[in-house]
């Protein structure tokens, strides 16, 4: 079957071609007579507006890339959802690109990989330097997700500080005492962990309880076997915690597994909380308490920040973008919740 086009709904309308194309481009001076027209000839036609064609007569190809560093983790593919959902709605289509954590798949995703195929990036980088971020002459527009490496770039995240503080608060607030941080960093670096470790401090240091070095148990990757390993490993060397901060939740499912082979009950013995409320921890046994950053707000407003940077690098610009839009680089903050299940759910031991 031929494909109709523009020009069959131009005849069938009885209007111009170029009138159909104001139509399709909601331009506001066509008159509702004839947009009806044009609208009812394209439903029966069945004729379909040629994207591309549109991206590329502006000196675009309508694609832009989102950039993480492991597809399987479920925050990761939760978040890729959300931003192929707002890049569906201003009719941007997604490359998904995954880097393993690796700086020179990194620094090709801040290039755009090369060739112009690529409008604009998001990118969650792990590997990356602020010296990286500096460089950036003839790169695509790019918005960061994840922690500021640099203040001279546009950047989306939660305050993950913020969020650890209020989380071990909460364990706190419950009596307990002897916190373990599944994933837990030295805190004067500049990554998510850093950042989750420097608010765990801050909640010890605000409840008058001295920080223990060896209360931090780092992990290789924040996957549910090294949550599990690393609790063990800490049972098996004598630690008595009777909670766990755990900067994921896939660590914190593992460490769900874990405390369960050593004859542990949670909440019972060990209250255990996580990060970035993905699925999984729904349905686990018990379900897992864990901090809650609205995935679909940081989707929507990195694809909006980084739609109105690709407009200003085209020359025009878009009035339905972030607030305040200017030129500046943009430092935003997205809301996050604690949501308490059944891994806290007790406030002592039993």
């Amino acid at each position: 079957m031929v494909r109709p086009r523009i020009k069959d709904v131009a005849r069938l309308a009885g209007v111009s071609e170029k009138t159909v194309s104001n139509v399709i481009n909601d331009y506001t001076h066509v008159s509702d007579r004839t947009r009806n027209a044009v609208r009812e000839a394209i439903e029966e036609l069945g004729y379909k507006v040629n994207l591309a064609g549109r991206h590329l007569r502006k000196g675009r190809t309508g694609i832009i890339a989102l950039v993480v560093p492991e597809l399987d983790v479920p925050y990761f593919a939760e978040l890729a959802r959300h931003v192929i959902r707002e890049a569906e709605r201003r009719s941007l289509t997604v490359l998904i690109h995954q880097t393993g954590a690796d700086r020179d798949h990194e620094l090709a995703a801040l290039a755009g990989f090369g060739s112009t195929f690529v409008d604009g990036v998001i990118l969650s980088p792990l590997a990356l330097t602020a010296d990286d971020l500096r460089d950036r002459a003839g790169a695509p527009p790019t918005v960061l997700l994840g922690e500021l490496l640099e203040e001279g770039a546009d950047h989306v995240a939660i305050d993950n500080e913020k969020a650890a503080r209020e989380a071990t608060e909460h364990l706190l607030g419950l009596g307990r005492r002897t916190i373990l941080v599944i994933g837990g960093r030295d805190d004067t670096g500049l990554g998510t962990a850093e950042a989750r470790t420097r608010g765990y401090r801050a909640a010890l240091a605000e409840a008058g309880i001295a920080h223990d070095p060896a209360a931090l148990l780092p992990v290789t990757s924040f996957r549910m076997p090294d949550g599990a390993e690393a609790v063990a490993r800490a049972l098996s060397g004598g630690a008595r915690p009777d909670a766990l901060l755990c900067l994921n939740d896939q660590l914190a499912l593992g460490a769900l597994r874990a405390l369960h082979e050593h004859g542990l009950r949670v909440p019972e013995d060990v209250a255990v909380i996580g990060f970035d409320d993905v699925e999984a921890g729904r349905f686990s046994v018990p379900t897992l308490s864990t901090v809650a950053p609205d995935k679909a707000a940081v989707a929507r407003i990195a694809v909006e920040l980084l739609q109105r940077r690709m407009d200003e690098a085209a020359g025009s610009s878009t009035a339905d973008t972030v607030p305040d839009g200017v030129r500046s680089p943009q430092d935003l903050v997205v809301a996050h919740r604690l949501v308490l299940r059944e891994s806290t759910a007790h406030s002592a031991r039993s």
